[in-house]
């Protein structure tokens, strides 16, 4: 009697768990592309300034105590200042630029093999006590090459734990909590920090135009967070999601795992001897005092052409050490194949390249009409008023971030709709927009691998029926549920104490800002 009761609980619990699930996807399938959701938000805007420049609303500017009233954007005057801006706000675009540059680079380290090699490398040659620390390490890294980790490295790992005597599921789910879960954690800098910084660079000119956010904004605690990330996502395979798997019992056959080939570890050494060289040379740049990447004027680190062109550096490294892997691997034959992987890798980018387009209209116009200002002084205001600040405001931010990121899945399209409104507005608290952009960058990593509207959670979906086929959108979920549990928990824990420490979260990145004297 008590066995049926616990089968009928499990199968309502199931059918709960299904329901939820339909139902955040029908939601989730009814928001409407993310390009498209700019376009309608413009129109807002538009609608919006002429509504509030009716009612007179007005707020005295945090920095220059002047008045601030909307600008009517339905209007002749607004309509003559779309058409002569649409093409200027696209082109000046903060992160257009930086992210185009990045990828150029890194997409010559991608197609000559190195990346593809470098991750087979590290899963493949660890031994067995240590395979789940170095797959979900692994998988944090991956992010440097954009997608790689998630049709690579995530299926990689699988067969690997298959071919080791273990369940291939607990490397998948390890794989897929360091890729998707740990997003935003890195020790190396990707097109995602350049993304970021640029937006959050743009959403803090609404209240301070001089404002510089570089793509190493966050990279102090993030690089730590890469620990913490692969530290939480270990324990849980180890101590969850292995015991509860059990002994692997299905028909998957153990693949052979194939060593590098000999053209493959020759690479390996061209790119290893072009990497010291690489550093080499930056920290001869860097170290003395007098080192050409240094300000020249005043010697500084901090607001150096080095940390400035860092995106260059991105661009120059990828291109340099792929065509040292390619040369030595004969990947790179020739200087078409350079180019060619560079045309190739602008052609993924058109889908980035549409939304940057209206998610530039959306920004542009937010700001002439002075909205921006006047929703960030109010809602400072009434946050002030609640008393609501310190940690509670950071869990607040985080899981208002989660929320959204069950509808929304690019990582940039949710930044480039909510920091026009929560920079300025935690600028005015006293917030630095590197604060803000490192607890948004939380919450948005977290939810990525329980959320069904995540652009690759269908294909994790298809890796693990390969060796389960009844799993399914449920088994995924809850393979993955621990997870996302202890990464909240810990990533947000972990941000508090790095915040009562009041470390900075990057070079030259304080957690506080302190609005500039009145001119």
């Amino acid at each position: 009697m008590d066995a049926q009761i616990i089968a009928a609980n499990k199968i309502e619990t199931k059918n709960t768990l299904y329901k939820i699930l339909n139902f955040v996807e029908r939601v989730g399938n009814a928001v409407p592309n993310p390009a498209i959701l700019f376009v309608a938000l413009t129109f807002l805007v538009v609608i919006a300034s002429a509504i509030v420049t009716n009612a007179d609303i007005t707020v005295q500017h945090p920095t220059t105590k002047e008045t601030i009233r909307a600008v009517n954007l339905l209007s002749v005057e607004g309509l003559h200042r779309v058409l002569t801006g649409l093409v200027t706000n696209f082109t000046s675009f903060a992160p257009l630029g930086t992210v185009l540059v990045a990828l150029l680079g890194i997409a010559v380290a991608e197609a000559s093999g190195l990346i593809r090699t470098s991750l087979r490398l590290l899963v493949m040659s660890s031994p067995k006590k240590l395979l789940t620390v170095v797959v979900v390490f692994a998988g944090v890294l991956s992010h440097t090459a954009s997608d790689i980790g998630y049709v690579l490295l995530i299926p990689l790992s699988a067969m690997i734990f298959l071919a080791v005597g273990r369940h291939p599921l607990a490397g998948l789910a390890a794989a897929f909590a360091g890729v998707s879960g740990g997003f935003s954690a890195n020790l190396l800098l990707g097109p995602i920090d350049a993304m970021l910084a640029g937006i959050t660079q743009e959403a803090a000119h609404i209240v301070d135009p001089a404002y510089s956010v570089t793509p190493v904004a966050n990279y102090y605690f993030m690089a730590s967070s890469a620990i913490l990330v692969t530290v939480l996502g270990t324990w849980i395979t180890e101590k969850l999601v292995v015991p509860r798997l059990g002994e692997y019992k299905g028909d998957a056959v153990p693949e052979k795992l194939e060593t590098l080939t000999d053209a493959e570890k020759r690479g390996m050494k061209f790119a290893f001897a072009a990497l010291l060289i690489f550093v080499g040379i930056i920290l001869l740049g860097t170290i003395p005092a007098d080192g050409f990447l240094r300000d020249t004027k005043t010697g500084e680190l901090l607001k150096s052409p080095f940390l400035s062109g860092i995106v260059a550096v991105i661009f120059a490294g990828g291109v340099f050490l792929g065509l040292a892997f390619g040369i030595g691997a004969r990947t790179v034959k020739s200087t078409n194949d350079v180019t060619n992987a560079m045309e190739n890798s602008m052609k993924t980018m058109s889908t980035y390249l549409v939304l940057a387009f209206f998610a530039a209209q959306f920004i542009a116009l937010f700001n002439w009409s002075n909205l921006g200002v006047i929703i960030a002084v109010n809602g400072a205001e009434f946050l002030k008023n609640l008393e609501v600040s310190g940690v509670t405001l950071i869990i607040t931010f985080i899981v208002a971030t989660m929320i959204l990121d069950l509808l929304i899945g690019s990582a940039a399209a949710k930044w480039a709709l909510v920091a026009p409104i929560f920079v300025p507005m935690m600028m005015i608290l006293g917030y630095s927009p590197e604060m803000t952009q490192a607890t948004y960058r939380i919450g948005d990593s977290v939810i990525n691998i329980v959320s069904p509207l995540m652009s690759y959670f269908p294909l994790i979906v298809a890796f693990a029926q390969k060796y389960d086929g009844r799993a399914g959108i449920g088994t995924l979920m809850a393979l993955m549920m621990p997870y996302s549990v202890a990464f909240f928990v810990g990533w947000t824990l972990f941000l508090v104490i790095w915040f009562y420490l009041g470390l900075p979260l990057g070079p030259g990145a304080e957690l506080f800002y302190q609005m500039p004297a009145p001119q």
